[in-house]
């Protein structure tokens, strides 16, 4: 069941943030559920799943955006890697984990993404690019991290109990 959670609940974090949150721009960023989302259930110690929700996050962000699929996976595989790391070093701050995973991982993937459109003739500079849609987005993934934590938190505690029982 921990497996199959994924595809119902990623699926509808990307359906609420494309029809959603992308109504609600800061400046020229939008917050990124499915990144905060990722980050949340990576930091729970018991989420072994973690790996298997960043690949199918990474794939509906690929299919859902204008951008290749594969910088979203790798943004994602990224940030659940950085989090398995920061499991068992900061565990007694958690929420800060999460705020390091979360500003980290956003910084990363605007960079690739700055990075191919450079590549494929947009003209956009990368001050630009950081002042108008990272440093807002990133604000955005903060705000929305700090509940998201606890969310997954008592998600993992509710799947893992739940196959606990089995």
């Amino acid at each position: 069941m921990k497996e199959i959670i994924a595809i119902p609940l990623l699926s509808l974090i990307l359906v609420i943030q494309m029809a959603i949150v992308s109504r609600i721009p800061l400046l020229g960023g939008y917050a990124d559920l499915i990144l905060v989302t990722l980050a949340g259930w990576a930091l729970q110690e018991r989420a072994t799943t973690a790996w298997h929700w960043a690949i199918l996050g990474g794939m509906l962000v690929g299919l859902a955006s204008g951008l290749p699929w594969i910088i979203p996976l790798a943004g994602y595989i990224f940030v659940v890697a950085l989090a398995r790391a920061l499991v068992h070093r900061i565990w007694r701050a958690p929420l800060l984990a999460m705020f390091a995973v979360v500003s980290i991982g956003t910084l990363s993937i605007h960079i690739m993404s700055v990075f191919f459109l450079s590549l494929m003739g947009n003209p956009l500079s990368m001050e630009d690019a950081l002042g108008v849609v990272t440093l807002p987005s990133l604000l955005l993934n903060l705000l929305l991290a700090i509940p998201a934590y606890p969310i997954m938190r008592d998600l993992a505690v509710w799947i893992y109990a739940i196959e606990d029982e089995e």
